[in-house]
């Protein structure tokens, strides 16, 4: 007589993935975007490196004896 099929191997269900394995792309992509938007964003207790320059006068404080005087107008 024909023997019955035999069995080669048994198919289970792969255990669930845990909490992590499942969500870490969703997790990974917050943090990502908090740490970009804090890198972005200006400090509001942040000083200047370099502090701006102070326009210098252009007029001369005292007429020098070198420079010629104004001439009257009419």
């Amino acid at each position: 007589m024909a023997k019955g099929p035999a069995v080669i191997g048994v198919l289970t269900e792969p255990p669930r993935p845990t909490w992590w394995k499942a969500n870490r792309h969703i997790v990974l992509l917050i943090l990502g975007l908090i740490v970009g938007f804090h890198l972005a964003s200006p400090g509001s207790d942040a000083k200047p490196h370099h502090p701006k320059p102070t326009p210098a006068s252009t007029a001369p404080a005292a007429p020098t004896g070198n420079s010629p005087s104004p001439s009257p107008s009419h």
